[in-house]
């Protein structure tokens, strides 16, 4: 299986621009035959919680069709980042789009403290199963609670996946925190972040893979857009930059 780890430099509330981006990092994956592409957190809107609730959609709007075009069209499954409202509830979500299937949805579990008066908590866990891999999907501070990650092992994941906004003045830490549940768990971690500024925060980029033994086997360097693919069949690994 292969699998991607999108960095991207968000547009600040650009619902279209952002899609158009998205859309050419996933062609890349596409052209070097990757079957799971993880965008970072919130990557639609960009991480802006201040905007979250104008910008918020029902996960199902047709405003992201185009994601389920193009996973029914090259065989590829794709997590994006987006607002989303659930009766009275405003949550930070990955939108997943599989071939042939019905667009599904995961809810951040664990908020920030400085998102606990804007947004609401998820309740469940979510893992995808492709190729007989099992992928556990973690939104930024989900790592950070480790009940988060032991139920994603206690489930049968071997790959466990966060889309984040990590600042320069934050990634340390959580660098070594996915160290951490790579090698206690025995998984492949990735990690996809943000370059740029978003939330009036200076992203660090730095997206990430981790082999099953803890290792960082790969990284993206601090500034530029671009993928990094995981072949989980031997480790090998792969970077390209589009900027």
């Amino acid at each position: 299986m292969k699998i991607a780890a999108a960095q991207i430099k968000p547009i600040k509330g650009d619902i279209t621009g952002n899609i158009e981006n998205h859309k050419t990092l996933i062609n890349l994956a596409i052209n070097n035959k990757v079957n799971l592409i993880v965008f970072p957190e919130l990557s639609i809107t960009g991480y802006e919680p201040e905007l979250a609730e104008q910008l918020s959609i029902y996960y199902e709007d047709p405003v992201l069709d185009i994601f389920q075009k193009m996973a029914d069209e090259n065989n590829i499954t794709i997590t994006v980042g987006m607002p989303t409202k659930a009766d009275d509830k405003l949550l930070i979500s990955s939108i997943i789009f599989q071939p042939g299937k019905k667009r599904s949805i995961y809810s951040k579990n664990n908020l920030f403290r400085t998102e606990t008066g804007i947004f609401s908590k998820g309740d469940l866990p979510y893992q995808l199963d492709i190729l007989q891999n099992k992928i556990s999907l973690a939104i930024c501070y989900d790592l950070s609670d480790p009940i988060h990650s032991q139920q994603a092992y206690q489930a049968g994941s071997n790959i466990y996946t966060a889309s984040v906004l990590n600042s320069v003045n934050g990634i340390d830490d959580d660098l070594i925190k996915l160290s951490d549940i790579a090698k206690k768990y025995n998984m492949h971690v990735l990690m996809a972040n943000f370059t740029g500024e978003s939330g009036g925060y200076k992203c660090a980029g730095k997206s990430s893979i981790w082999n099953n033994k803890g290792q960082l086997i790969a990284q993206l360097n601090d500034q530029n857009e671009g993928i990094i693919i995981l072949n989980t069949e031997n480790n090998q690994t792969e970077t390209i930059y589009i900027s």
